[in-house]
């Protein structure tokens, strides 16, 4: 475990924290005006290795060796002239911080990163973090990797978490989930929509399924993970040639067969490695991976049914009712893989060189539904 300290005085600046993997959705933007949870569950900080925030370049400034040399493949909108390695927290982990009212960014509900950090040392006053709320956007506190330095916690380092242990501490992400509106005259107003853990996850996964796709149509499983993906898959890659078949594969799943040519598997919530069979020469071993977050692959693997929640006080033990905790409502609009995720991965994987997925890119990704 670490701390967080000012790199100008020393002031200590965050509790104690185990570092994490970044989240799939963490730069996500999400909807118009909605209300989004944190981003980071206490106690814990992941850090982002790319450049993040402001001053931003343009594409047309941007050398194409650099943006090689950078990991990104193919253009973009823009790229961050900002230090790499920003570090992001929840914001309730945070200690001996004030806000820079004037730094607010063009926020309209909140506040955001325009105008860069916007949370100052309260002991020396070196602006050290950023604090974002605003709408549509995960609440977070990003410190700058230039103001502040990191320092063990005595005794505190423990091991990741095996698979096997993993698989009885983790519990699954449900697809759907109640989305509150910011500032509505009727209250938050909340509705049950696609979780957008969910879609930022597929679309990251879905840039890797076209990746090793290698231009064939490719079939997912039916039920859930289909809702997901096949639509998506069929309206992007050609039909007629012998398909490539993804599967769902991991801890405590059947192993899989020969015939798999594509494993959608659960990356560890603490490395961000993706699963992989033990079996080096078997039938699997030359599959493509395709990373998902552990508790959207644990909801795809073992679905989790909705029960009743018991009330307290004054109902016998094990009697059970559901009216204070409605069950989940399925959104009435098909699923739809986050464009932003999906083009944010696409353009770090080296085989987006290739012409046809460059025109998938550049003139097909409006929507992904």
């Amino acid at each position: 475990m670490f701390f967080f300290v000012c790199a100008g005085c020393g002031a200590e600046l965050t509790t104690s924290l185990s570092q994490v993997a970044l989240p799939a959705h963490a730069h996500q933007r999400y909807g118009n005006g909605l209300q989004l949870p944190v981003l980071m569950a206490p106690g814990t900080f992941a850090v982002n290795p790319e450049p993040w925030g402001p001053p931003w370049r343009r594409w047309e400034e941007i050398h194409p060796d650099e943006a090689t040399a950078r990991g990104v493949y193919a253009p973009v909108h823009a790229l961050s002239d900002g230090a790499p390695g920003a570090i992001v927290i929840a914001p309730g982990d945070t200690r001996n911080t004030r806000l820079i009212p004037e730094k607010r960014g063009g926020a309209c509900c909140g506040l955001d990163a325009g105008d860069g950090p916007n949370m100052a040392c309260e002991a020396c006053g070196l602006p050290v973090a950023t604090r974002i709320d605003d709408c549509s956007l995960w609440q977070a506190v990003w410190l700058a990797p230039d103001a502040v330095r990191r320092l063990p916690v005595d005794g505190a380092d423990t091991e990741p978490l095996s698979w096997t242990e993993l698989m009885a501490a983790e519990k699954g992400t449900p697809p759907f989930e109640p989305i509150s509106t910011w500032g509505s005259r009727l209250g938050s107003n909340p509705f049950w929509s696609w979780s957008p853990q969910w879609e930022a996850a597929a679309g990251r996964a879905l840039a890797h399924l076209l990746v090793a796709s290698e231009r064939r149509p490719v079939t997912v499983p039916d039920g859930l993970i289909g809702e997901l993906f096949q639509r998506t898959l069929d309206a992007l890659l050609p039909a007629g040639a012998s398909a490539r078949r993804a599967v769902l594969a991991g801890p405590g799943r059947p192993a899989p067969d020969e015939g798999a040519d594509i494993l959608l598997v659960p990356s560890h919530p603490r490395t961000g490695q993706a699963w992989a069979p033990a079996d080096s020469d078997g039938p699997a071993a030359s599959a493509y991976l395709v990373p998902l977050p552990v508790g959207v692959w644990l909801w795809l693997a073992f679905p989790e049914p909705h029960l009743p929640a018991p009330t307290s006080g004054g109902i016998p033990d094990g009697v059970l009712r559901d009216d204070l905790d409605p069950p989940m409502s399925r959104p009435d609009h098909p699923f739809g893989a986050d464009v932003g995720v999906f083009r944010h991965t696409l353009v770090r994987l080296p085989a987006v060189r290739s012409s046809w997925l460059r025109e998938i890119l550049e003139n097909r990704t409006r929507r992904l539904i």
